[in-house]
């Protein structure tokens, strides 16, 4: 797998398990980034890459450190 690949890939594993344990839908994660209603689905799929801007939103409003959405496990 290419090296970029394998780390949006964690990006969106590390998005959803943390949005869950919040609690929140990806609808709700994408309103409150002020993003299409569909945007955390298709980046925690991979189907789009997230900008380092909408990356630190997510751990602010998720309340953790970004270095835990971008570590590959």
């Amino acid at each position: 797998m290419e090296y970029e690949t394998l780390i949006y890939t964690n990006i969106g594993k590390n998005i959803k398990k943390y949005r869950l344990a919040k609690g929140l839908s990806q609808e709700k994660l994408s309103e409150l980034l002020d993003a299409n209603p569909k945007f955390i689905g298709h980046v925690e799929r991979f189907e789009r890459c997230i900008s380092l801007k909408k990356l630190i939103q997510i751990s602010e409003i998720l309340d953790i450190d970004l270095g835990l959405l971008v570590k590959i496990n």
